[in-house]
């Protein structure tokens, strides 16, 4: 499997899923824009490396994926830096966690904003761009809390739910134009987001969080373990493939087996 020729913008990739989807990408010969968080020396660090093992350009752009204006700032410059754009992957996402009586407002604003607003101004920026190729992978990193829910997740499952549907309708739309749209629905992955998850569900739900990994996550995930960054990875390289053409308006599920029940 090749995407040499391909030019990729992974929203949320100085980190976590993000992170391994862009250096994957990468690994088969796609330029790259980063996006995310974090120190400037240690995000320049990531883009150095990954410039250095996989031979393709490498950019990055702070934009805020709260801000509609500089979402679309970034696709633009994508677009211009690298002579195009073929493959946007919308992975930045927040969590917090809280029972719904007690959940903060800016709480559910920001997570709105920034899990399934963003992915919209995204897509609607990147669309013509790909129209015009008549060409592209669109792949939103969902999650299995866009199939089923948790409590204390108000924010995170309906933005999460939010991007299923979104996903469905921008494949129904851009299929005649040699695009396809899908979404990567992931159960808990290891990841520092997950990690911060457990503490802040074991104050939550007041439980131990020795009790969260064995009561919440394990028993959901039918193998027994955390998924592994690589194999969200890996999905998502197919799913930019020519194999995976007619492949277009899924929720493609790796979450261990959660939601098969």
């Amino acid at each position: 499997m090749s995407l040499t020729g391909k030019r990729a913008l992974v929203t949320g990739s100085t980190s976590g899923i993000g992170l391994g989807i862009a250096r994957a990408l990468a690994d088969q010969g796609a330029s790259l824009m980063l996006n995310g968080l974090g120190e400037q020396s240690v995000i320049e660090g990531i883009r150095q490396e990954i410039r250095d093992r996989s031979g393709t350009p490498v950019h990055f752009s702070p934009a805020n994926m709260a801000n509609p204006g500089e979402i679309e700032q970034m696709i633009q410059q994508a677009a211009e830096a690298m002579g195009g754009l073929d493959i946007l992957v919308n992975n930045a996402g927040i969590q917090f966690v809280s029972p719904v009586d007690e959940f903060p407002v800016e709480k559910w604003d920001q997570i709105i904003a920034i899990n399934l607003s963003a992915s919209f101004h995204t897509i609607r920026t990147a669309v013509p761009i790909m129209k015009q190729q008549g060409w592209g992978r669109i792949i939103n990193i969902a999650s299995a809390h866009a199939l089923v829910a948790s409590p204390c997740k108000a924010a995170y499952v309906a933005a999460k739910h939010g991007i299923a549907g979104l996903t469905k309708v921008v494949a129904l739309e851009t299929a005649p134009h040699g695009i396809t749209v899908n979404a990567i629905a992931p159960g808990y992955v290891e990841t520092p987001l997950v990690t911060g998850q457990i503490a802040d569900t074991a104050r939550a739900r007041g439980m131990s969080e020795e009790e969260v990994l064995k009561d919440v996550i394990q028993a959901v995930q039918h193998t027994g373990r955390l998924i592994e960054v690589s194999e969200v990875a890996e999905l998502a390289v197919f799913l930019c493939s020519d194999a995976a053409a007619s492949i277009t308006g899924s929720v493609q599920s790796i979450d261990g087996g959660w939601t098969a029940c």
